[in-house]
């Protein structure tokens, strides 16, 4: 099976951002609302806390609520079956203009591996913010020091290599080490796989050394990196990353392979105009603020910000072009 390389999970990255020009009053400029900050904001995280999603979801409330954009609001965890319980409950909170739910490509993967009832064309798509380059990471204590260590051991070895990622079959660790097999001669059919939800379990079983490396967004485990505890192989991107300056990308190490994870958020089907313009305003003037651009260089994300009708359309791209692909694995 062929993937497109670069395209097939990051495409639309150049599509011109839109703003929603409402009556809610939210821009950039003014950085809050016409009748001060929104209030009774709620963000859906379909994961565990610590992993990207998370981190994701609590940067931008904070950069919102330090900002003036919003106040108070609420952050909560939903985890479950690869974040499709949460999906589940954006879809069936229908007309609910106050909720968005964090989500990305493994929440589009995990609808069909977990035969969710809820797809992510059912919502309402507000806003693509960031992407990501994935990462090969290993623990310290790892004998793997290159990629080339680690291809020649998982090819003599496929039961034993064991890698781990932090979203269900269909979601971005899982895609990547499916990549990177046939990237470089192994049958992805045949190789073991171990799913957490969320790089908040990923984590301790990398520094348990349970797997023997793990498949995650370069960003997820930056103070374990600093920290000397795991060690950054390869990154999936077109180019190195700031963060990990000394990790080079699979091309530089002969591996030609490059793969992007993307997040957004969406909203309940059948919200309002005016709901919908309220948070697309409001994403936009947080995405305008130097506090994002700050927090975009800290966690080492790509800026792919696009709204609106823009979005809608990437994500039944991505839904359409992952939907195929788990059908040529075998697991949809």
């Amino acid at each position: 099976m062929k993937f497109s390389r670069r395209a097939l999970l990051s495409a639309a990255a150049a599509v011109p951002v839109v703003s929603a020009a409402t009556a809610c009053g939210v821009t950039a400029e003014e950085g809050g609302t016409e009748g001060g900050p929104l209030t009774g904001l709620r963000i859906m995280v379909p994961n565990s806390p610590g992993g990207g999603y998370d981190t994701t979801a609590r940067s931008i409330a904070r950069i919102m609520e330090d900002e003036g954009i919003a106040k108070a609001i609420e952050v909560f965890n939903l985890e479950g079956a690869g974040g499709t319980v949460g999906l589940q409950r954006t879809v069936s909170e229908s007309g609910n203009g106050d909720l968005a739910m964090q989500m990305g490509l493994g929440v589009v993967g995990a609808s069909y591996t977990q035969n969710s009832e809820a797809k992510l064309t059912g919502t309402t798509p507000l806003a693509k913010l960031v992407e990501e380059s994935g990462a090969i990471v290993v623990p310290a204590a790892s004998p793997f020091q290159t990629m080339d260590d680690l291809v020649a051991a998982w090819s003599a070895d496929l039961k034993n290599v064991t890698v781990g990622g932090g979203s269900s079959p269909g979601g971005p660790d899982h895609l990547l080490p499916m990549q990177l097999a046939m990237a470089v001669g192994i049958d992805p059919t045949q190789v073991n796989y171990v799913s957490y939800d969320g790089g908040g379990e990923l984590l301790p079983a990398l520094l348990g050394e349970k797997i023997a490396f793990g498949a995650s967004g370069v960003g997820e485990f930056i103070d374990q990196i600093d920290a000397g505890q795991l060690r950054v192989l390869a990154v999936s991107g077109a180019e190195r990353v700031d963060v990990v300056p000394d990790a080079p990308t699979f091309v530089e190490s002969g591996i030609d392979l490059e793969f992007t994870n993307w997040r957004g958020w969406v909203a309940p089907p059948e919200i309002d105009d005016a709901a919908r313009g309220k948070w697309i305003d409001a994403l936009t003037a947080m995405h305008d603020s130097q506090a994002w651009k700050d927090e975009l260089a800290k966690q080492g994300w790509t800026d792919a910000f696009i709204t609106g009708d823009d979005f809608a359309a990437f994500l039944t791209e991505q839904d359409q072009a992952v939907a195929a692909t788990l059908q040529e694995l075998g697991l949809a």
